[in-house]
């Protein structure tokens, strides 16, 4: 298998077989064995309220993830609720991440690096955790890279007001999917001093992206009185720094040689227009429809299939690349000396500049095999992926399995249906665990909630109010058996709420355990009562 040169001359093309290539990463296993774990269970549970429920628990929480619960409850009202609907968003939205990559690298330094880091995107690790998580990082990803792609496109000289305007409603998008993605500004900004951007770009530039800070500013603002909801987020510590510290060592290995590789493209792109032009003009006055063809992509003196000829200040992959994948990561870094809040899906996008980086290092073993035999450079990128194909196996294979995440709603809800009896009551320990029920409400049917007070529509909130503790431990020893669903052992953190201490104290005291399983990272346990003492 080799690159056909006459693929590599379509720019569509270029973009079209990552896109396809990462949707066939994301349909393989998508259904993760029909399991959804406790942040895609926010998502399901909140989809399938009306808009007016979503809008009232927004005031109350996850308001940061409102444009994306809306549009995702516009899916499950469409095509209803199921593990495809839940992921494939995110699947296509990483395609089309891919697809902006590769045509971001094809204009900088050719065809084999932006096929290179089209196809690598898909198959980097996080990323593929991602591909299939129903959550709105992905969406923030394609969105950084349309954003991206637009902005290389007006340092080429091809910007019209159309293009700046797509560019704020772009990264406005992704601030309302997500407002740290509003961290890739300054990667951009970097990208524009690095390549010496003119002085109407930057002001262009500045105006579309004030104009997207402007628009995102009340949603984080609002956000901050919902900071609650990121309190589980560990203090930054230097363990942390090891997985940015490796990307950032090989963001950096990839930035030299890109921008090698992007400067040598250019000046042989140059070299092969007018070697063109003047070789191949024949009786026939062809020379200005050879000419078209070489800016199209013929291959060059190395070997390698070159983009459009260059444009004055045009950047380099290292200038675009680098900037974004270090200024996301070190501004998480430096935002989590105030606040913890480095996670790395919050910066999801960043990965996009780690791919092109790696599109630059393919693209430059390309440009070393093809001084030595130009069918064999045309093997170097299908053999590559091939080799890390295989060797991330093992992970691919494993991200894809329910072990992959911390625990799974739909298991524990089957074991519920096959356990209950008719007037069991259920208990949730702690309250969020209730997202067991309510996303497979029919697995309850015939119990009742004994501790819920409010329901999470009726509260605006993800897992509904609790009645007071005195009422919970009344309502206890009013039942004769109850289930419980709670965290499995290591997985479960102490008990801090006195709610969740009393239910606790109150199962250990008037109730023995006659049945106890732990079911992909959740505890499912039948508790039936004492007698009570002097009677037999």
């Amino acid at each position: 298998m080799t690159c056909d040169p006459r693929v590599l001359r379509r720019p569509l093309l270029v973009g079209l077989i990552p896109a396809v290539w990462t949707v066939v990463l994301g349909l393989w296993g998508l259904s993760r064995q029909n399991s959804v774990w406790r942040d895609e269970a926010a998502t399901w549970q909140v989809a399938r309220r009306s808009t007016g429920d979503i809008v009232r628990m927004l005031e109350h929480v996850d308001v940061v993830h409102s444009l994306y619960y809306l549009c995702m409850h516009g899916l499950f009202a469409g095509f209803g609720p199921s593990t495809t609907v839940l992921r494939l968003p995110s699947v296509l939205a990483v395609a089309a991440a891919a697809a902006c990559v590769a045509l971001i690298g094809h204009r900088l330094a050719g065809a084999y690096v932006g096929l290179g880091a089209g196809l690598a995107l898909g198959l980097l690790p996080a990323v593929q955790f991602y591909l299939q998580e129903g959550r709105p990082y992905a969406l923030v990803a394609a969105g950084s890279a349309v954003s991206t792609l637009l902005l290389v496109n007006a340092l080429r000289g091809r910007a019209r007001k159309r293009t700046w305007a797509a560019y704020a409603c772009a990264v406005l998008v992704c601030g309302w999917l997500n407002w740290l993605a509003l961290l890739i500004l300054p990667a951009h900004l970097i990208t524009l001093l690095w390549s010496r951007a003119p002085r109407g770009v930057r002001v262009r530039w500045a105006v579309a992206a004030g104009a997207a800070t402007a628009g995102v500013l009340p949603l984080a603002l609002f956000s901050l009185d919902q900071s609650g909801q990121v309190s589980w987020v560990p203090p930054l510590t230097w363990h942390m720094m090891i997985g940015p510290a490796i990307l950032l060592a090989i963001g950096g290995l990839g930035g030299l040689l890109g921008r090698r590789t992007g400067t040598g493209t250019a000046e042989r792109t140059g070299t092969a227009e007018r070697a063109g032009a003047a070789g191949r003009t024949d009786r026939t006055g062809r020379a200005d429809r050879t000419d078209r063809a070489n800016r199209a992509g013929r291959p060059g003196s190395a070997g390698t299939v070159e983009p459009p000829g260059p444009v004055t200040g045009s950047p380099s992959v290292a200038a675009v690349g680098l900037p974004l994948l270090a200024v996301p990561q070190l501004g998480l870094i430096g935002l989590s000396l105030v606040k913890p809040l480095f996670v790395d899906r919050y910066i999801l996008f960043s990965l996009l500049g780690l791919a092109l980086l790696i599109g630059a290092l393919i693209g430059r073993a390309v440009d070393e095999v093809a001084r030595r035999s130009r069918p064999a450079a045309r093997c170097v990128l299908p053999v590559l992926v091939a080799v890390a194909l295989v060797a991330l196996l093992p992970q691919s294979l494993a991200k894809r399995s329910p072990a992959s995440r911390v625990d799974d709603v739909l298991a524990a809800a089957e074991r519920t249906r096959q356990l209950k009896h008719d007037g069991d009551g259920v208990l949730f320990i702690p309250a969020a665990r209730r997202d067991t029920w309510l996303v497979t409400p029919d697995a309850f049917t015939g119990t009742r909630d004994i501790a819920l007070a409010e329901t999470p529509e009726e509260s605006g909130t993800l897992k509904g109010v609790e009645a007071s503790p005195a009422r919970v431990r009344a309502a206890m020893l009013a039942q004769r058996r109850i289930l419980l669903v709670t965290d499995a052992t290591g997985v479960a953190r102490p008990t801090r709420g006195r709610r969740d201490r009393t239910k606790a104290e109150v199962l250990a005291t008037h109730f023995t355990l006659v049945s106890d399983e732990r079911i992909r990272g959740r505890r499912v346990a039948v508790y039936e009562r004492l007698a009570p003492a002097g009677r037999g």
